[in-house]
């Protein structure tokens, strides 16, 4: 039998019982077991794509230098090749997956891959880092301004130079859809 405190310290730290943790992702619990699913020294990407199946996010660098790896951590845009996984339990994550189609970014991102008018999609392997830390910011700033824009996905590297259209399918999602106009 768990004592008191033992359970009590379990479910602070984001566990239903000592060597558990709940990771909540994308709306849906997660119960992982320490030693089996998850480790103190594991990344939150690395959880997230090797246990849980998640692959939309990329590791790509594994040293916060490229902002591929993205999710929202209750509400913030965090690198999660940087973040242990430990440290998430308890705490709402949100993936890219977790956006779907449906969302405005995911939606401004896929009109924004007509040619001529500045990609915002090329090879796809940080498109997923971006869509997620701009739907961050777009929850924190719901109308920012090109500039905030730009601040606001600079920890993103995109190898292939679409920074404009990523900018310009941000500033549409932003805006919302015209009148008449599918989201």
């Amino acid at each position: 039998m768990i004592g008191e405190s033992a359970r009590k310290a379990a479910a602070a730290a984001g566990r239903g019982e000592p060597g558990v943790y709940t990771l909540r992702v994308n709306g849906r619990e997660h119960c992982l077991l320490s030693g089996r699913d998850i480790a103190p020294w594991m990344s939150l990407g690395y959880v997230l794509r090797e246990v849980l199946g998640l692959t939309g996010l990329k590791l790509a660098c594994a040293e916060g230098a490229c902002g591929a790896c993205t999710v929202i951590l209750d509400g913030k845009a965090v690198l999660s090749c940087l973040t242990l996984a430990v440290a998430a339990a308890g705490h709402e994550i949100v993936t890219v997956e977790g956006l779907g189609v449906e969302d405005p970014v995911v939606a401004a991102f896929v009109a924004q891959a007509e040619p001529g008018y500045g990609t915002a999609l090329q090879c796809g392997y940080c498109t997923p880092g971006f869509v997620v830390t701009a739907r961050a910011l777009l929850d924190r700033n719901p109308r920012p301004s090109l500039q905030e824009v730009h601040e606001g996905l600079g920890g993103n590297i995109c190898r292939c130079g679409c920074y404009a259209g990523i900018a310009r399918a941000v500033t549409h999602a932003a805006c919302g859809p015209a009148a008449g106009e599918a989201p």
